[in-house]
């Protein structure tokens, strides 16, 4: 049984979709003003495995997940550089999208846009209208927050604590301060569409709201987001499509923690905004998503280059470990894997994923094994003797590959994740040859600041060398 931590309850729950194996899920996708930076990769990434895993556990999920393609920021962007707002947000959809195919990112089942759902968002807007928890204001319309009754309950607000401030835009136009826009009457120069109450465009949150039950219909199981998002976002959301249908809106609130730069928040203001390009410049696509994986999706990560070091670090060592499977026991690893095992192996990475998707201890238990192998294969190197690992390798392999399939990292082969290293070298296979052999003929000759001296020099080009009983291998350090 599958439990997730639930934003609406505050605690963990048993995962019980409404219809049978069926899942409904709705997560917010970016607005698309500028480069997609490394929290929109952490929420991306966090549901995408949350999606994979309920796929692999035998649920149809459906799964949506939006872009937000016009916005004051589109608008404002779109401004500066002269350009059309939809020019701006089609070429940002653009990066977005290669920006998730380069982490491994499934694609969701459908990938709504504002500009494209907007029939269904002035629909959805009258009906709030005619059931009277929205009000028009010179071509403006607004939801009347103190007509729904249960405002706050996703966050823990209390209404009569909310006042107008920071987050409440002051108009004197509306009912209440707390009141928020459903519909924007067009200002000159913004892209407008008509619609009952004059040319406008909506609001942020109704969006998702209609573009969820365009796609879902009723009350969804699952609805994801970043913890920003819950107030006013999602509170509002509920606020909306409760008041439309009369009906739950979501079963359970999913929402993954913050990106810290280097252990301070990431913010426009202290100018480290860090985008997804950027990061891909300097790690590889699977470090990064094998970084973000690391941590348990609800907890905040910080990210440094340190982390990011490490999780290169991880992922030699895993694919050493494949490496040398293959290299010293070959036609061990062919055999057909042992059920019994394979089962005992993936245990414990389902025990973790069953609860709340704990992918920290799933990758804990992964590595686990990783040295457990490699401590085996040592053992049977020493003794000359294989029948210890006939019933285990094929088992590990298969088990590792089949992780891998859900957590989308563990699942190159050997030869094409060496291969993509060795490109980022600046020094060839001859040369590191030479070093080896100039560097083991030093110290032959006890000449160990000259062989100390060769290693630095190869670490320097990228190389890590390693000292071994059968001789020295070298491994690419990104």
């Amino acid at each position: 049984m599958i439990r997730v931590y639930n934003t609406l309850k505050g605690e963990k729950e048993d995962f019980i979709p409404q219809k049978n194996n069926e899942v409904k899920m709705y997560v917010c996708g970016p607005t698309v003003y500028d480069m997609s930076h490394i929290g929109h990769a952490r929420s991306a990434v966090a549901f995408d495995l949350i999606y994979r895993y309920l796929k692999y556990r035998g649920y149809k999920v459906t799964y949506v997940r939006n872009y937000t393609d016009v916005d004051d920021k589109i608008i404002k962007k779109a401004g500066e550089e002269g350009a059309a707002a939809h020019e701006v947000a089609e070429r940002y959809i653009k990066a977005f999208d290669e920006d998730m195919d380069a982490l491994g990112v499934s694609l969701p089942d459908f990938r709504p846009k504002v500009t494209e759902t907007m029939d269904e968002i002035i629909r959805f807007v009258q009906t709030l209208i005619d059931k009277g928890y929205a009000y028009v204001v010179d071509g403006d319309v607004y939801y009347s927050v103190r007509k729904f009754g249960e405002y706050g309950r996703l966050s823990g607000k209390k209404i009569e604590e909310l006042e107008a401030g920071a987050r409440v835009e002051i108009d004197e136009r509306k009912n209440d301060p707390l009141d928020f826009a459903l519909w924007k009457a067009s200002k000159e120069g913004e892209p407008w569409w008509d619609s009952p109450w004059g040319k406008g465009r909506p609001g942020w949150h109704i969006e998702c709201s209609a573009m969820s039950q365009k796609f879902l219909g009723g009350t969804l199981d699952i609805h994801g987001g970043g913890k920003d998002l819950i107030f006013p976002h999602h509170e509002n959301e509920i606020a909306q499509s409760e008041g439309a249908t009369g009906r739950p809106f979501v079963r359970y609130w999913l929402h993954n923690g913050f990106v810290n730069i280097n252990k301070e928040k990431m913010s426009k203001s202290l100018g480290n905004i860090l985008s997804i390009r950027d990061a891909l410049n300097n790690y590889s696509s699977e470090a990064i998503r094998l970084f973000l994986l690391s941590s348990h999706y609800r907890s905040p990560i910080d990210y440094s280059p340190d982390a990011l070091s490490d999780a290169e670090a991880s992922l030699d060592r895993f694919y050493t470990t494949l490496q040398r499977m293959e290299k010293e026991w070959p036609e061990i690893i062919k055999k057909k894997a042992d059920k019994k095992e394979k089962e005992r192996l993936l245990q414990p990475v389902m025990d973790a994923m069953d609860d709340d998707f704990n992918t920290a201890l799933a990758i804990g238990h992964i590595f686990n094994e990783v040295h457990r192998v490699n401590r085996l294969m040592d053992e049977a190197g020493e003794s000359g003797s294989s029948s210890g690992l006939i019933p285990f390798l094929p088992a590990v392999k298969e088990a590792f590959k089949e992780i891998g399939s859900v957590l989308g990292v563990f699942n190159k082969t050997t030869e094409m994740y060496f291969n993509e290293k060795k490109k980022h070298l600046s020094i060839s296979e001859d040369e590191i040859k030479k070093s080896i052999e100039e560097r083991n003929k030093a110290r032959r000759a006890k000449e160990w600041a000259r062989a100390d001296q060769i290693r630095r020099e190869l670490e320097e080009k990228g190389i890590i060398l390693e000292d071994r009983s059968d001789g020295t291998i070298w491994k690419v350090k990104r």
